[in-house]
């Protein structure tokens, strides 16, 4: 498993993010706390505090795979994936 932190304040950010997370094949998940939701579902994302930067767990640890979701993501991140 891998982690960055996303921050997602606007509406159109949430369907641009799911989107693209949609896009890859592992399962994905945002934490707040003890509160986590899947990070292809707008509707849970919605449930979440997204005025704080979120945790993004992703269940992968393919090199490939991780630096394509770093570019995809882009502005939304708020640190590199580790």
């Amino acid at each position: 498993m891998s982690a960055v932190t996303v921050y997602l304040p606007e509406i159109t950010d949430v369907e641009r993010f799911v989107n693209i997370m949609s896009r890859f094949p592992f399962e994905a998940t945002l934490v707040v706390g003890s509160y986590s939701v899947d990070a292809k579902s707008i509707m849970g994302i919605f449930t979440l505090d997204r005025e704080q930067p979120l945790r993004l767990e992703v269940a992968t640890t393919d090199e490939t795979s991780l630096h394509a979701l770093a570019e995809a993501l882009g502005t939304y991140l708020c640190n590199p994936v580790h």
